[in-house]
């Protein structure tokens, strides 16, 4: 008996999905919740699971192609393995996702499969472009200047943005064309946190199992100012401000297909411990896009750290509907004064990005004063001074 693999509902706010890559080809068992093929929404990448013990015989939607939630994306026949090793036919045009150099056996009326080790020939449906080496640049041309013909390995490549990239798109104009949006800046003296670090690392990572980074030191500074500063853990409600009551933290993490927002939930009540282990935890999962739905929604406030890709200074834009974002940067060792000297520390540029409507320059400078002389003295987040 055919059963359909349908596109689940994955948020009242999505409508349909992009079909990322098949994991089994037509004609290959599975089991019952055996990981099949990914989706793609506009907030992460999901994995959908066979409905049953069966044989995959039918894929409908290919990689790369949009389906609307409850659309079927393939069909499997219940039952066990039949041990033939021959795969269904497929729908005309359509081919499963391959890994690079991999052939698929397909199946026709009176023709065996390849045997093993041997590729069967298949047309070829157009040649592939060659994509850009790394560190080129295209030449640029003099005006009345008539281009030379595009040779096979100079030709453009199109690739249609995913749905995730598209959401990120949508929410950055949002903010922008939403918000009056405007950034401040101080640097903080890294020396503190970092001979703490030094003198408590291995004992921490002995104890905890979890190396002892800077986020957690941050978020620590974060939740405080943010108590100190409530306007900056608030947002807008029609002509209301809404109060949140609650420090629910969004930590910025590159993943595989652009960048997340996971959340800290209760940031507040963490220790630093169970921060490092969240936040490690996040960057894993982002990397291999599987950071759940329910994990992206509901933050008050966003930190995004730009200086683990080396980035000196940035001004960082809003996560709507929240009302500031916190950006860190690459520390870099500087000269400061310091008691009328000229000293060399590792110093680190902090940015907040503000919503101007909610949040008064006074109260954004306060906030990364704070924010300074916490990390700058770590003691004050321990004994709430």
């Amino acid at each position: 008996m055919a059963v359909a693999l349908n596109v689940p509902t994955a948020g009242e706010s999505i409508k349909e999905v992009q079909v990322g890559q098949w994991l089994v080809r037509p004609g290959e068992h599975v089991e019952r919740d055996q990981a099949v093929v990914t989706i793609e929404t506009d907030k992460a990448t999901l994995e959908l699971s066979a409905p049953v013990a069966g044989t995959l015989a039918r894929i409908l939607k290919n990689t790369g192609e949009t389906a609307a939630v409850g659309e079927a994306l393939g069909d499997f026949e219940e039952g066990p393995a039949s041990g033939t090793g021959c795969q269904p036919v497929l729908e005309a045009g359509k081919m499963p996702a391959l890994q690079a150099g991999e052939t698929p056996a397909v199946c026709a009326a009176g023709v065996p499969p390849a045997s093993a080790g041997e590729t069967p020939a298949l047309p070829v449906a157009g040649e592939t472009p060659a994509l850009p080496v790394a560190g080129e640049t295209p030449a640029v041309l003099v005006a009345g200047e008539t281009p030379a013909p595009q040779t096979a390995d100079q030709k453009d490549v199109v690739v249609r943005m995913s749905p995730l990239r598209k959401r990120i798109a949508e929410r950055l104009v949002q903010a922008q064309a939403a918000a009056a949006l405007l950034t401040t800046f101080n640097e903080v003296d890294m020396s503190a946190v970092m001979a703490l670090r030094q003198k408590h690392k291995d004992a921490f990572q002995e104890r905890q199992k979890i190396k002892l980074g800077l986020m957690s030191f941050f978020v620590k500074a974060t939740v405080d100012a943010l108590k100190l500063v409530p306007q900056l853990n608030a947002e807008l409600s029609g002509e209301d401000i809404l109060y949140h009551q609650r420090y629910d933290i969004g930590i910025a993490v590159a993943g595989g297909k652009g960048l997340v927002v996971p959340v800290l939930r209760n940031a507040d009540r963490m220790s630093f411990a169970e921060l490092e282990r969240a936040i490690a935890g996040f960057a894993r999962r982002a990397a291999e896009n599987k950071i759940g739905l329910e994990e992206l929604q509901g933050s008050t406030f966003t930190i995004t750290n730009g200086g683990v890709f080396g980035s000196l200074l940035s001004t960082p834009i809003v996560n709507p509907p929240e009302s500031g974002i916190l950006g860190l940067h690459a520390i870099q060792d500087r000269p400061v004064a310091r008691d009328g000297q000229v000293v060399i520390r590792p110093m680190m540029y902090v940015a907040l990005t503000y919503d101007h409507r909610l949040v008064d320059g006074r109260e954004a400078v306060t906030f990364l004063r704070r924010i300074k002389e916490c990390v700058e003295d770590p003691l004050r987040m321990m004994l709430e001074i």
